[in-house]
């Protein structure tokens, strides 16, 4: 790549090295932010934690006549789990047209090939209508902590379309389900195992209430959409007790809802509680709303089309992914913005053993954010069919 700046396979392997396992995202701003300074982005930080730096980056016109487009991607790794790889998680390891290693699916990749496609954008003429923001997080696979930070910070801010580069092999994703995640807390009165009968068990009042809630039907009915399909609700924990000679005085369960487009999460947690019933307490872990861009938005069709035209494959149906992304806090922040979730990983690699990245996709999606980013900021290009808020994204 010309101007100096590494190969995107080299890059992300630079990225593979640092252990960013719910930690450390400052190692990865020291290896990426020289970059962009080099090309003449504005750059800052702005702490999760200690240690834990995100990334904004800002390159603009002198007189913009149109918001800054936006790239996203987050810094942080899922754990290796208790399996042994086989290729070593850090080094990086290349075999055929995979690249190895935590990460490089889900998504060191995705971040390497947006900042090299970022510098080499501002590495030729100067743009004619618009800016491109970089935004890069921290702490995105434990609930979004780092964007929740970063909403602040950009809220209020100009901004044009929004593209969140999770793994989905370079086909265009036009949103994801929310996740609303509770806990529901019963509580009673402690007896002997031996005496039930002078107790209350917590345990058998929140199993019948659980059961309630899941042998009713959905307690908040939605229509499926016509994309995300169904919400849908998964008890995941279920605990009480101290001990088996006793009457369990205290038992929580956890709740996983996923919403579609549409829904309220507070009307979905009041629907909820009172399935439940009054006796139940309930909390809230996790609010992450769903988002969804029209197919028909004319950012969305001129993007469509340029990974149609640079992967040389036939466009995608409208999709919508199953994880969340930071985009279900960072596009309310950014004023509703077209949001598309697009990048080189594979979708099945993301938190996988012996996770891997395709290297043609790698540099696929170098092409594609450099030509998505052109367009935008010229005038005249495909992306002025759009003026930074028109076409609606949402979220949830």
């Amino acid at each position: 790549m010309s101007g100096g700046l590494p190969d995107v396979v080299a890059l992300t392997r630079q990225l593979l090295a640092l252990d960013t396992v719910d930690r450390a995202e400052s190692t990865a701003v020291a290896v990426l932010a020289p970059l962009l300074d080099a090309a003449g982005f504005s750059t800052r930080t702005v702490e999760l934690a200690p240690g834990r730096a995100q990334l904004i980056a800002e390159w603009q016109p002198a007189a913009p006549t149109a918001p800054p487009l936006c790239f996203s991607g987050h810094l942080d790794t899922v754990p290796l789990g208790g399996a042994a790889w086989t290729h070593d998680p850090f080094a990086g390891e290349t075999d055929g047209d995979r690249l190895h290693g935590r990460g490089s699916s889900d998504m060191k990749g995705g971040v390497a090939a947006l900042v090299l496609a970022a510098a080499r954008l501002a590495g030729g003429p100067r743009p004619k209508r618009a800016g491109l923001r970089l935004v890069l997080t921290a702490g995105e696979e434990t609930g979004c902590r780092g964007a929740a930070t970063l909403a602040d910070t950009l809220r209020g801010a100009p901004s044009g379309p929004l593209l969140i580069a999770e793994p989905t092999a370079n086909r265009p994703v036009h949103g994801h389900k929310g996740a609303l995640w509770l806990e529901a807390d019963a509580t009673g009165v402690t007896a002997h195992g031996s005496r039930p009968d002078l107790g209350d068990n917590a345990v058998l009042r929140l199993a019948r209430a659980v059961l309630a809630l899941t042998d009713e039907g959905d307690p908040d009915p939605t229509p499926p959409h016509p994309v995300m399909g169904a919400p849908t609700l998964n008890v995941g924990t279920f605990a009480g007790g101290l001990n088996t000679n006793s009457v369990p005085d205290r038992a929580t369960a956890t709740l996983d809802l996923r919403t579609v487009a549409g829904q309220r999460h507070p009307s979905v947690r009041d629907a909820v509680s009172r399935r439940l019933g009054t006796d139940i307490a309930v909390r809230t872990l996790l609010d992450l709303p769903a988002v969804w861009t029209d197919p028909d938005d004319p950012w969305v069709r001129s993007v469509t089309t340029t990974t149609t035209t640079i992967t040389g494959t036939p466009p995608p149906p409208p999709g919508a992914a199953t994880f969340f992304t930071d985009a279900c806090l960072l596009t309310p922040a950014l004023g509703d913005v077209p949001t598309l979730i697009l990048g080189p990983g594979e979708p099945d690699q993301a938190h996988a053993t012996n996770e891997w990245c395709s290297i043609r996709r790698l540099h696929e999606s170098v092409e594609i954010y450099h030509e998505v980013a052109t367009a935008w900021c010229d005038a005249g290009g495909p992306a002025a069919l759009g003026d930074g808020g028109a076409g609606g994204g949402g979220g949830g």
